[in-house]
């Protein structure tokens, strides 16, 4: 099996410069033999595309059945490549911080964050929601879990479930220098807590986010993408 993690710019309430992005990215993928594209938080509509006004958010915001999540099943079913998307959902009149996985042309795993760091939380209402205690899921045959950004530094204990494989889509905008000085190590750390491989992936957004993408695993760097560079981590 191959996942390709994909570190790729996306500009906040663009949909489509991001659709156009995400399209060439899967395809790219799919060249290089990849079974499944992992893009990272709230790729889809951009990190900080709401406004924390709920009569606006609401119409950023996607539902699992919107014309959008149909589009990407679309994508998936012609170039043939399961996809793992970050989103804003909107289901009930409530938002979350979602990731999809899409198989085959259906989604098959909506996995909502749990930790509030995705939001304003000092500006917002009850219609800005977390999700429930993540729950297993099997992809070709591995057992696995999503935990979005700050899951695994709030609730790690929540991802220690005999898992195969964490995936770890993040939206982090330090610099290169930063991130080389320090943060590469932290987040290898952290991930360390998790026994099993650990995919982490984050996004471009210019001017201060640098992306990256990593394969963690026993508190070691196995392969990445550093920070600065767009494109895609192949893992197997």
């Amino acid at each position: 099996m191959k996942i390709a993690l994909a570190s790729q710019e996306f500009i906040d309430n663009n949909l489509e410069f991001n659709l156009n992005k995400l399209a060439l990215a899967m395809k790219e993928a799919k060249s290089k033999e990849a079974d499944l594209i992992c893009f990272g938080e709230a790729y889809l509509q951009g990190f900080d595309a709401f406004s924390w006004e709920f009569e606006n958010d609401k119409n950023i915001a996607i539902s699992q059945n919107s014309l959008i999540m149909q589009q990407l099943q679309q994508y998936s079913r012609e170039i043939e490549i399961d996809l793992f998307i970050g989103y804003l959902e909107i289901e009930d009149n409530i938002l979350y911080s979602s990731y999809a996985l899409v198989e085959n042309g259906i989604i098959t795993y909506n996995y909502r964050r749990i930790s509030k760091g995705w939001k304003e939380f000092t500006k917002t209402d009850s219609h800005y929601q977390e999700g429930k205690s993540p729950i297993l899921f099997n992809y070709k045959g591995k057992k696995c879990l999503a935990a979005l950004c700050g899951d695994l530094w709030d609730f790690p204990e929540e991802f220690k479930l005999n898992q195969d494989i964490l995936f770890w889509p993040v939206y982090v905008d330090f610099s290169i220098e930063d991130w080389e000085k320090s943060f590469i190590e932290e987040y290898k750390e952290q991930a360390s807590q998790i026994k099993s491989d650990v995919f982490m992936i984050n996004s471009i957004c210019k001017p201060t986010g640098f992306g990256g993408c990593f394969h963690f695993k026993d508190n070691k760097i196995i392969e990445m993408l550093k920070p600065g560079n767009e494109g895609l981590l192949i893992v197997e």
